[in-house]
């Protein structure tokens, strides 16, 4: 209430709401954190919606309010810089949040460890082909690798992880794209280009994250591939969940996005009382914490989305998945 003196503001800015995680989860999980450990404490938001001169404008909208620390999903990381030295000038302590914002002055990092997951993602693509068996022309399995925003850093080392994960495999990547915005859309128009110059060589897909996954496999469904060859993800989007059961999409990589969101809560709540909390890495200089990724293929979603509380039964086996959830067990017996 007004007049109620305050412990200090922390402010959280992410960075588009195309991306499901961002509102339903981050957001949530992040106040819930805050309102409890520090009940005086006032929390302040802002989603820039993919603008990064929007975010700038947030940023110091945050500062003239009065931020003492300041957690920042950067929509550009390289236009990020400016707003950490205009933190810095304000005497603001920056968390980077999800995607790390080089040579700048940050004080610490939270997020997943990206080149790990690109790892998962490419093993999983791998094992995928082999599990196919050889192409009947004798050619080695052609790939597309669709990756994430060029100016998401997260983006690269995905990509890196990927790269590393088919090394040495029997793989011809066909093709590669950088996503703008990690727009579904985009990934849709460049996936169809790609089908109608390499038709039936691509053998399976790349896709950096669960909507660029849903624009992969909805360009392939209107190129008329059936069975639709096999699609990596990342983030455990309900929808992704439910075309792994349905066997349109092969796999996802589930960030505990709430955690994350948690630990960062839990840090910015630290630094603004002036503790020094621990933290499991070093990046560039930067004390981080990084959380595990966990891949999740067909046979994974009970134990990992269901039963770790991600999604619900209900929720994934709506009535066009029911048939397919019985068919893998989700559900009783087939409808």
């Amino acid at each position: 209430p007004p007049g109620e003196p305050s412990e200090g503001t922390i402010a959280l800015l992410l960075p588009d709401a195309k991306t499901a995680r961002y509102e339903t989860t981050d957001r949530t999980a992040f106040f819930g954190v805050v309102e409890r450990r520090c009940p005086t404490c006032r929390v302040y938001y802002a989603n820039a919606d993919q603008d990064a001169a929007r975010q700038q404008e947030q940023a110091e909208a945050m500062f003239a309010r009065g931020a003492d620390v300041l957690v920042l999903d950067a929509v550009d990381t390289v236009a990020a810089a400016a707003i950490v030295r205009e933190a810095r000038r304000h005497d603001v302590s920056v968390i980077a949040y999800d995607r790390f914002i080089a040579d700048a002055d940050i004080d610490h990092y939270v997020s997943f460890d990206s080149e790990l997951i690109g790892y998962l993602q490419g093993t999983a693509l791998a094992a995928a082909l082999r599990e196919r068996g050889p192409r009947p022309d004798g050619r080695p399995p052609g790939v597309l690798l669709v990756h994430g925003s060029p100016t998401d850093p997260n983006a690269a080392q995905l990509a890196a992880g990927v790269h590393r994960a088919l090394e040495g495999e029997d793989i011809e990547v066909l093709a590669e794209y950088d996503t703008p915005d990690w727009s579904p859309d985009r990934a849709t128009d460049w996936v169809e280009g790609q089908l109608t110059q390499f038709g039936d060589r691509v053998d399976g897909v790349h896709a950096a994250n669960d909507g660029i996954a849903g624009g992969a496999i909805a360009a392939m469904k209107a190129a008329g591939l059936d069975p639709v060859p096999p699609v990596t993800g990342q983030d455990g989007e309900l929808a992704a969940v439910q075309r792994i059961i349905s066997g349109d999409q092969y796999m996802t990589v589930h960030k505990a996005t709430t955690e994350q969101a948690r630990t960062a809560a839990e840090l910015a709540v630290r630094l603004l009382r002036g503790e020094s909390p621990r933290t499991t890495a070093v990046i560039d200089g930067v004390p981080s914490l990084l959380l595990a990724p966990r891949a999740v293929a067909v046979d994974d979603v009970r134990r990992v989305m269901v039963d770790g509380g991600v999604h619900s039964v209900d929720a994934i086996c709506t009535s066009p998945y029911e048939a397919a959830c019985a068919r893998v067990g989700l559900l009783g017996e087939a409808p």
